[in-house]
């Protein structure tokens, strides 16, 4: 009997704190389901050990993190699931159903960042020949799409979202307005340069007769230009035709490559991360650790000792 009210007390203060969120925060219903899975998971394991959830403590809460990463738990998951006992035990606290907060010293399990992926630069001029090989208009706009991307860097939408204005001023440099309405310069390759003028001059193929458009690259798309989908159908067509797999091609994965190859080749962490228009430095130096893990690669693959 005293087990039965045990988890009718249990599931009463779950259900308590789901309601004040979905109240109170206006908590979505997958949320709220998510939280309801975490939750449970973690009374589960308690209950196997005669302990209850609303009055466990720092050291079970602990005993609990370190049997989900000895079975294999995902960080990233072990994570939520700490992230749901905070907000539980912090409403409990709150609540007045408890004078302390267990989760408060726990520390978050580790997340391994992973590396980006990147296209070597043999495969950059794959990608670039075959765009070469189209023909007409939308050839000439799938080069300068290319070409701007791998030099600049551009996030995909920044991208598609050119303003005409941009490459009208200095054709050395493109303006670009980055997230939070923040501008940046960024140097433009003499390759970069050839492909823009090359498509301005057949830039009147994508508008209507007598339309004008602010934007570089324009469509009768909704928003006017063209669209990340239709970029990423474009990018998946020209990497087939490259001998490439689709999936290792994609704009952000032209930002990671050029990056990467920028700082293969001498530059200096500032400048890419002021090109790229990363607010803090250590989003940069993701590539960096890129640079350490084909350096690692390279001499497993070759250095005699290694293979001993």
């Amino acid at each position: 009997m005293a087990r039965r009210a045990a988890l009718r007390d249990r599931s009463t203060a779950v259900e308590s704190f789901l309601e004040m969120m979905a109240a109170e925060r206006g908590a979505a219903r997958n949320t709220l389901e998510a939280y309801g899975r975490d939750l449970s998971d973690a009374e589960a394991w308690l209950a196997g050990r005669r302990r209850q959830l609303e009055a466990a403590g720092t050291d079970d809460l602990r005993g609990y993190l370190a049997a989900l990463e000895a079975a294999g738990v995902a960080p990233r998951t072990a994570a939520r699931r700490l992230s749901a006992l905070r907000q539980y035990f912090r409403f409990l606290f709150a609540e007045g159903r408890r004078g302390d907060d267990p989760t408060a010293t726990l520390d978050a399990p580790r997340r391994g960042r992973p590396l980006p992926k990147i296209l070597s630069e043999g495969e950059v001029d794959a990608l670039l020949e075959t765009a070469r090989e189209r023909p007409g208009p939308d050839g000439l706009r799938l080069v300068c799409l290319l070409e701007v991307l791998y030099a600049t860097g551009l996030r995909v939408s920044e991208l598609v979202g050119l303003p005409f204005a941009a490459v009208v001023r200095d054709p050395r440099v493109l303006i670009v307005r980055g997230k939070g309405g923040k501008e940046r310069m960024v140097p433009l390759t003499e390759a970069a340069m050839a492909a823009i003028v090359a498509y301005k001059g057949v830039r009147g193929a994508f508008l209507a007769a007598g339309e004008t458009s602010p934007h570089l690259f324009p469509s009768r798309s909704g928003a006017g230009h063209l669209t990340r989908r239709r970029l990423a159908q474009l990018l998946d067509e020209t990497a087939v035709l490259a001998g490439l797999d689709p999936a290792k091609v994609s704009p952000h994965v032209l930002r990671h490559a050029f990056a990467t190859h920028l700082l293969d080749h001498g530059a200096d962490l500032r400048s890419v991360q002021q090109m790229l228009g990363h607010a803090d430095i250590s989003t940069t130096q993701i590539y960096t650790h890129v640079l350490a893990e084909r350096l690692r690669a390279l001499v497993e693959a070759h250095h005699p000792l290694a293979r001993a």
